[in-house]
């Protein structure tokens, strides 16, 4: 069975834009969207800044503000894709979504309310599970082909588009939505400010001074369809996912293995199921978190799988510019890792100025003009989840 899974359609929404071309735009141009939230009182954490979406009306019955934020992005999407063309009566269309969080804000408005009020509209608990989204897009998008949600903390969605991907290959489906969103919520911004992995400024990945993580939100919705069924029908091919990997740590509850061992699995799994040579890789986009410990174990692996041509490769991390948008993130992140294969443009590692001699790859620092055919993208969550895609143009 020789079948290729590609990518036909793309939709967006985070701190930096709203839609495929506003985000690449804000990426080229090296934007930061990390600022105060507005969301929730921050004055009690030590750290106060996030990449938060402005300007998008988030109220809604039985809507989560994560619900909310998807639709944007699957509505773009499927505009992109043609999808209303689309005979979606047979079971060859899936659906595969990445969460973190989930509707974990409403539930925290849910609770407010109750307290306050002493009793908390109920509509608001409806979309707090962390599959909800994924429930109301098939809904939304009416297919009735195989769906699930994929709950790894922060390589959730990239693992979606990677187990995406395998169901096109492996004849299971003809196209899948598949994707991640994600909104803030106190929880989580109270959580990591517990464990002390929030920078007080915004995140500096692979910086010397580097002290943590900025948190962020948004959606990217990617619609993967088998070649030959995309040629057919004239989509627009952005490009080929070639191979993904996933590996465990086994390790910590939250740290990473300080060697980078699990990440270096990942990769060697990903090229073994692209059958590809690691020696055409061009670009990197790193999951680069602005912690200490993440940067240097993810710096570590990468030096690890491509030995000395490491250093002609550049690795950047676009959480510098979106946050750490947690189950969205490998999604967000995976459209990302196209702009150089699509644009010709290197998104770059804003408030990267102190260089570390632990991590000592080109980090683009400032926004560069190159063209590659073949890019990875790598994320690394909690417990050891990890995760690399490698991507190729069409070219």
């Amino acid at each position: 069975m020789n079948r290729r899974a590609v990518i036909t359609g793309i939709g967006v929404i985070s701190a930096i834009g709203q839609g495929l071309s506003e985000y690449w735009d804000a990426l080229c141009k090296g934007i930061c969207g990390i600022g105060e939230v507005t969301l929730f009182d921050t004055s009690g954490y030590r750290g106060r800044l996030a990449a938060e979406v402005r300007g998008v009306h988030t109220e809604g019955r039985r809507l989560s503000r994560c619900d909310i934020i998807g639709l944007i992005a699957w509505d773009e999407a499927a505009k992109d894709s043609d999808f209303h063309t689309i005979d979606i009566s047979s079971d060859r269309i899936g659906i595969c979504i990445g969460s973190g969080a989930g509707g974990l804000l409403s539930a925290e408005i849910f609770r407010r309310e109750t307290v306050k009020a002493g009793k908390g509209r109920p509509g608001l608990l409806v979309p707090f599970a962390t599959y909800a989204f994924t429930d109301l897009l098939a809904m939304k998008a009416g297919v009735r082909g195989p769906r699930t949600t994929i709950s790894t903390a922060c390589s959730s969605s990239a693992t979606a588009i990677g187990i995406s991907s395998e169901w096109i290959k492996n004849g299971l489906s003809d196209m899948v939505i598949t994707g991640g969103s994600e909104s803030l919520s106190e929880t989580t911004f109270s959580g990591f400010n517990a464990l002390r992995s929030v920078d007080e400024v915004p995140c500096r990945p692979f910086d010397r001074e580097r002290k943590g993580i900025s948190l962020g939100e948004g959606a990217a919705i990617i619609i993967v369809e088998e070649y030959n069924h995309a040629l057919r029908r004239g989509a627009n091919i952005y490009a080929e996912i070639l191979g993904y990997g996933i590996s465990g740590d086994a390790y910590h509850v939250t740290a990473p293995d300080s060697d980078g061992k699990g990440i270096v699995r990942a990769i060697e799994m990903a090229f073994r199921n692209a059958s590809y040579r690691k020696e055409e890789i061009q670009y990197i986009n790193a999951h680069g978190t602005g912690t200490p410990a993440n940067d240097l174990a993810e710096t570590r692996a990468i030096k690890h799988f491509f030995g000395e041509r490491v250093y002609h490769i550049p690795v950047s991390s676009t959480k510098s510019m979106i946050g750490h948008c947690l189950g969205a993130a490998g999604a967000l992140e995976t459209v990302a890792t196209l702009l150089p294969i699509i644009k010709g443009f290197l998104p770059p590692t804003v408030n990267y100025k102190n260089p570390d001699p632990d991590c000592d790859l080109d980090y683009v620092p400032e926004p560069r003009k190159m063209s590659v055919n073949t890019a990875m993208s790598l994320s690394v969550a909690f417990g050891g989840n990890n995760t690399a895609l490698v991507l190729r143009g069409m070219n």
